[in-house]
């Protein structure tokens, strides 16, 4: 689930307040039947009124993700010699893709009021180095993995400051006759 990290990147961010409509929201709902049955100790408040409305509500999505979107790789050896050494250095690297968007929608009147994009692009590396000689054979290998996760992560945390960015900006369309109340574009005879 994208849920978690656009959680984490919107709360770390300061710019808004994160309300919970998850799975806490059962537990909440929990205490409040306790205090309705007369369970909770008295002067406990959870009474009504005191959730706080969502004001907004951003949907994400994936546009694409690729594990594998192109690489490189290269070989360097060195044969021969009066000591009869053979070795060899591998290298390659391959690239994880990421693209996202996150939508804002104002929850009091359903309106679309903001879009952003974000991408990102991670590299895996891998090494492996081997060489013998006269005496004998070593070999040495290591590797570093970037899982597609990252890469996704990493478009979200874009796509959120993308989004920032634009809601600086955002001023509300004006219609006139106000929205929702029939627009003026023809359909149609």
């Amino acid at each position: 689930s994208t849920i978690p990290v656009i959680r984490m990147i919107i709360q770390q961010s300061n710019c808004f307040v994160v309300v919970e409509r998850g799975r806490a929201m059962q537990n909440m709902m929990q205490e409040r039947a306790l205090m309705d049955s007369g369970e909770l100790r008295e002067g406990s408040s959870f009474g009504k009124g005191q959730m706080v409305a969502a004001d907004y509500t951003i949907n994400p999505s994936i546009n694409f993700s690729q594990s594998n979107a192109g690489g490189i790789g290269g070989v360097l050896g060195a044969f021969g010699g009066r000591l009869g050494a053979v070795g060899a250095v591998v290298g390659g690297l391959k690239f994880k893709k990421a693209e996202t968007m996150l939508t804002m929608i104002d929850n009091r009147s359903g309106v679309q009021i903001g879009v952003a994009q974000g991408n990102a692009t991670k590299t895996d590396f891998g090494l492996g180095i081997g060489g013998g000689g006269s005496g004998g054979f070593g070999a040495l290998g290591g590797y570093s993995n970037t899982p597609e996760g990252k890469a996704l992560a990493a478009a979200f945390a874009n796509a959120y400051n993308n989004l920032v960015i634009a809601m600086r900006d955002y001023r509300p369309q004006e219609v006139k006759g106000g929205l929702g109340k029939g627009g003026k574009i023809k359909v149609g005879n």
